[in-house]
């Protein structure tokens, strides 16, 4: 499968770049992004991409894919509602649109949150705005789109995030990923399963379009 992969610097897209280059099924991965990723691999492709709400210059490079995999995302913390829903629901909205048009065929998958608002009426912005995002990405005309909804994520592999005071909170946290992943199984997963499972989905489908902790485990197991 050839694979497009939004925010591939960010802690959860790296994660899922490395699932995709180890995977023997995928035969290219293409990272969208502003800056080179300085990372080299066979498999791997850059697009370096100046306006992410105008794909107008690039539009022929972006045909032929089977799924896309979008992992840009921002904290909602000291953000207007306007200022986040731009970057959280008119960016994706505005990639998405364009790769519906190009590539019926694929498969979308979509990078929210734990406890999303489908409603869009509830009292928490973030879960609100999301929530709007994602009920208009499941109205594009996609094979087949998911909404991936993670918690608590473990970085491995030497996944990293571009957050200093995040960093440094996951190395402090490091031996409570243990405990939770044993008492509370649901609460966490980690980088390498969320890459896999957004693999899965793509292979085989799931129940639900909104994939939740629990399906992220098991899918990525």
């Amino acid at each position: 499968m050839k694979v497009l992969l939004f925010g591939a610097s960010g802690m959860v897209g790296q994660g899922v770049l490395r699932e995709c280059l180890l995977d023997p099924d995928v035969e290219r991965v293409v990272a969208v992004g502003r800056s080179p990723l300085g990372q080299s691999d066979p498999k791997l492709g850059e697009l370096i991409v100046s306006d992410f709400y105008d794909y107008s210059a690039v539009e022929s490079k972006l045909k032929g894919f089977d799924a896309c995999f979008f992992c840009l995302g921002v904290s909602s913390v000291g953000m207007s509602e306007a200022d986040y829903r731009r970057l959280s629901y008119d960016l994706p909205l505005a990639a998405a649109t364009v790769l519906a048009r190009l590539n019926p065929q694929m498969t979308f998958t979509f990078v929210t949150g734990a406890g999303c608002d489908s409603t869009e009426r509830g009292s928490v912005m973030w879960a609100r705005v999301k929530g709007a995002a994602e009920n208009a990405l499941l109205k594009l005309p996609f094979k087949a789109a998911y909404m991936f909804r993670p918690g608590i994520i473990q970085p491995l592999h030497g996944v990293r995030s571009k957050t200093a005071l995040y960093q440094t909170a996951y190395n402090v946290a490091g031996p409570l990923f243990w405990v939770l992943s044993k008492t509370a199984p649901n609460m966490v997963t980690t980088s390498e399963k969320v890459g896999r499972a957004m693999l899965a989905v793509v292979k085989r489908g799931a129940p639900s379009p909104f994939v939740e902790m629990a399906d992220i485990n098991r899918l990525g197991a």
